[in-house]
């Protein structure tokens, strides 16, 4: 009796589309080097083709031709399924282990017939707080992003002459501040960039003189290495701080968590893929600490971002870039073939389809290939 039920549910397995997935291994790699065509922003796009025909893609940042060659020899020949021997093959090249991270979830997806999120464990949240991030953060496009539904803005902290600006550098970015919250209204809401370039004093005085804005956080005020600048930071004012988006390992994510110095995590989607952000998102939520996934890529990064978002029960919101030229929001859509960036009221709607739910134009891939 007991023999014949274990015949049974392995004949049931074998019949699954999940089973199916873990056996159709990846018979192609392809990758294509892209360029906006005006803010000349750079990304590569990865293609898997699994033997069942089915295409997935991935994003990364712009990779050299000796990283796409470690990343297609690390896949072909893989289950489209075997995602973590996969990235355990890929440990020293992050960016393309993220890229090939999400298209192998969109194979896996697809041959489901199931979203992303629902594949790794269902949506907590129907859409996704969107974070504004343009090319250019003037007045006048910031009033055509929030025309547009964007509802949240990372601005820069502005050029960064010298180590130690002093007072007069403080007083230019709350005047400046307070001019944009002015432009888009008092219901919107801000992130201050400060790219990591900012000496400790100059991101203390500022972080505490930008008390009363009520900053969602400052982000990147000075580099995390020094970790008593830091706890200086943290310690001395109530503006929330975010760290991350240059991080490659998750051990350096934890050291921050122990430390007590974070507010709001920032692990890059093109750094660490869908999975690796949620292995990031865990320790963080032991340490009730939000994720913000920094994302400065193309739209297919977007769609994935959105997947990640879905499923992330302490997620805050996500970074999505904003494109000052029309040509270039027009070009990530056709990659795309169709909007999929579009921001209502300050979110942006959860992708239906199977896999990562995009439908990539190729051609367009070939038309705005990078030189």
């Amino acid at each position: 009796m007991a023999s014949a039920t274990l015949l049974r549910r392995a004949r049931l397995a074998l019949q699954t589309p999940r089973a199916a997935a873990g056996r159709d291994s990846v018979r192609g790699v392809r990758w294509f080097p892209v360029r906006e065509p005006v803010s000349g922003r750079t990304y590569s796009v990865v293609q898997l083709e699994a033997r069942s025909g089915i295409l997935g893609y991935g994003e990364c940042a712009a990779l050299p031709r000796s990283e796409m060659n470690a990343a297609a020899e690390a896949v072909l020949d893989q289950p489209a399924a075997a995602i973590e021997p996969v990235r355990a093959r890929l440990a020293s090249h992050p960016q393309a282990c993220a890229a090939v991270n999400m298209a192998m979830l969109d194979i896996v997806g697809q041959m489901t017939g199931a979203p992303v999120y629902q594949v790794l464990g269902g949506p907590t949240r129907n859409k996704v707080r969107a974070l504004s991030r343009p090319d250019r953060a003037g007045e006048e496009e910031l009033r055509c992003a929030y025309a547009a539904g964007c509802r949240a803005f990372t601005v820069p902290v502005g050029p960064v002459a010298a180590r130690n600006q002093g007072q007069a550098f403080v007083h230019g970015v709350r005047a400046r501040l307070e001019e944009l919250r002015r432009s888009v209204g008092t219901g919107s809401d801000f992130v201050l960039d400060g790219a990591g370039a900012l000496s400790p004093g100059d991101a203390a005085s500022l972080a505490a003189a930008l008390e009363r804005f009520h900053l969602l956080w400052f982000d990147e005020p000075c580099a995390p290495a020094n970790l008593e600048t830091a706890h200086k930071i943290s310690g001395e004012c109530v503006t929330p701080v975010g760290y991350g988006r240059w991080i490659d390992r998750a051990g350096e994510f934890q050291q921050l968590l122990r430390e007590g110095i974070v507010d709001v995590l920032r692990p890059d989607i093109r750094r660490h893929g869908i999975t690796g952000i949620r292995r990031i998102a865990a320790i963080a939520e032991t340490y009730y600490v939000a994720v913000a996934p920094f994302h400065d890529g193309g739209p297919i990064a977007t769609a994935a971002a959105l997947h990640l978002a879905a499923g992330l029960p302490n997620f805050f919101i996500q970074q999505v870039p904003w494109p000052a030229d029309q040509k270039d929001r027009e070009m990530r859509a056709e990659l795309t073939s169709g909007s999929i960036e579009a921001v209502h009221d300050g979110y942006i709607s959860l992708l239906t389809g199977p896999g990562l739910g995009i439908r990539i134009n190729e051609e367009a891939l070939k038309k705005y290939a990078a030189a």
